[in-house]
């Protein structure tokens, strides 16, 4: 396996120990941050305390973005991009958010962006109105929508401006969704400021439409003590932002109390932490859906499922047989995270998402119900004999990254995470493809990390996973649009684009996409 490459030789032993010890400040929002004296640059506000946020309160519910047409299968709305301040640390300053609302005033629920909760069938017209200081748009992350009306980076709201964006969602398109920004060199901070939201397409033959439903949107803050949003550190760009705080629906470890058995549907917004879901007691649960919808049959028995950055997934959770409780858990898992000297970090601890209350009720009739056998049918895609190749490499100029002051700059120096041997160029068309040609992708991570490669206008299928050349058939069929894949593996996809235009492809760490890992699909 090709690692990462080092651009400028071996450090000094004296410098080399200085910056082992900041890159593993890093993991508690240091980094080169802690660096600052060095550039003669005013010292960053320390970090809050984990605890600094109360936990515990009831599961907020999403807000719901109220449909504007009174047209049957017309769904209109307005999403206005603008800061938000919210009061988060006693005796602090409220924290100023980036964050979607409907209304120019009012800034009320969590941070987190409106549900947007429509059905197969419906024409979709939603006015993004720009009142942020950088240009914006508006990504609907896995929908089939047409290129043009997608949020690309060439297709930028600019400040003050607005834009209508319209498509119809297809039969067969029902699924757990999102929408976030994605102007280049700018979609780590939008997404980590708090512009993100969920989206629901529904089915009218639903199979699991009469379960009780939860919405959890997981994602995470890195707040400092002063009660501001924290700027990327350098290793904040390296590895990919963590922030000491995990949310769900915007709030710290939420409590959830279960009475009859539920479908969850579960989203990882969060710019570069995996989620290992698991509870700490070990209980089982079933997966039913991943990011494209329903599963032909649903997975039993599951008891950790992992989720990459911008991956979804619909879970069954049941309320067991007598009252009990068990933490939510993003369980311990090891991306390979860089140091800022050869080597690697440690894996990111354990961290409580939700406390979770099981107290059944009733008869038993809505306790351990059983799912369908089936749930819907998935077809497999069958590749031609087009084939495409992308492969994920990084190169490390260290002696660029330790100059004073280079994470205090719009973008890092000395970093290049590339696809196919380059970073994303606009004006570089990387692959092409044509229309309703089933092509069999193969994506090789050369790295030494985890990397989420995420394609834009379509769903995919797993085909299988290589790594030293042993190739394993991928066991579940499944719609997705997000794989993770590890250091030294190839995974095989197939996959299809039924428009003319250009996508976006990358990965979904989404500091390593605005530094450059990201290619631009040719359509015609």
């Amino acid at each position: 396996m090709k690692r990462r490459v080092f651009l400028s030789g071996v450090l000094g032993a004296a410098t080399a120990s200085i910056f082992a010890r900041a890159s593993v400040a890093g993991e508690s929002g240091d980094g080169m941050s802690g660096m600052a004296g060095m550039s003669h640059a005013p010292a960053a506000s320390p970090l809050a305390a984990v605890d600094a946020l109360p936990a515990g309160a009831p599961l907020a519910g999403l807000r719901t973005l109220a449909n504007e047409s009174r047209e049957a299968g017309v769904f209109r709305a307005t999403l206005i991009a603008q800061p938000a301040a919210h009061a988060l640390l006693a005796g602090q300053p409220a924290t100023t958010f980036w964050q979607y609302d409907a209304n120019a005033a009012h800034h009320e629920g969590p941070v987190i962006g409106p549900l947007i909760d429509v059905r197969e069938g419906d024409r979709v017209e939603i006015r993004l109105v720009n009142r942020l200081a950088q240009p914006t748009t508006i990504h609907w992350h896995g929908l089939p929508v047409p290129p043009d009306q997608d949020g690309n980076p060439a297709n930028p709201v600019l400040p003050g401006a607005e834009h209508t964006y319209r498509f119809t969602l297809p039969k067969g398109s029902a699924g757990t969704y999102w929408y976030h920004p994605h102007p280049h060199m700018h979609t780590a901070e939008q997404v980590f400021r708090g512009l993100a939201g969920p989206i629901i397409v529904r089915a009218a033959d639903d199979p699991l439409a009469a379960w009780p439903e939860r919405h959890l949107f997981v994602s995470d803050l890195k707040l400092a003590a002063d009660g501001t949003i924290a700027a990327n550190s350098m290793m904040d760009w390296m590895n990919g932002r963590e922030g000491q705080f995990v949310l769900v629906n915007g709030a710290r470890e939420p409590r959830i109390d279960i009475v009859r058995d539920e479908r969850w549907r579960v989203w990882n917004g969060c710019n570069a932490r995996y989620l290992l879901l698991a509870f700490d007691d070990g209980r089982a649960f079933a997966q039913v859906g991943t990011d494209g919808g329903l599963l032909g049959v649903p997975r039993e028995g599951v008891t950790s499922l992992l989720l990459a950055p911008g991956e979804r997934a619909e879970l069954i959770v049941r309320a067991g047989q007598g009252a009990s409780a068990a933490r939510l858990l993003a369980a311990q898992y090891d991306r390979r995270k860089m140091a800022m000297t050869h080597g690697s970090l440690p894996p990111t601890p354990a961290v409580t998402l939700a406390q979770v209350q099981f107290a059944p009720q009733g008869d038993g009739e809505e306790t351990n119900k059983a799912l369908p056998a089936q749930l819907r049918p998935i077809a497999p895609l069958v590749p031609s004999d087009s084939q495409k190749s992308v492969v994920f490499s990084e190169a490390m100029d260290m002696h660029a990254m330790h100059q004073p002051g280079a994470s205090k700059m719009g973008m890092p120096q000395g970093m290049q995470f590339m696809i196919n041997g380059a970073s994303y160029d606009p004006a570089r068309i990387t692959l092409a493809s044509r229309r309703n040609e089933v092509e069999q992708w193969t994506i090789a991570n050369q790295t030494d990390m985890d990397h989420p490669f995420h394609l834009h206008g379509t769903q995919f299928q797993v085909l299988a996973r290589e790594i030293d050349g042993k190739r394993v058939s991928e066991p579940l069929l499944a719609w997705r649009d997000t794989v993770n894949v590890t250091p030294g593996e190839s995974v095989h996809i197939a996959t299809v684009q039924r428009d003319a235009g250009d996508r976006m492809f990358h990965c979904h760490i989404l500091e390593h996409e605005d530094l450059g890992m990201m290619g631009t699909l040719r359509v015609t």
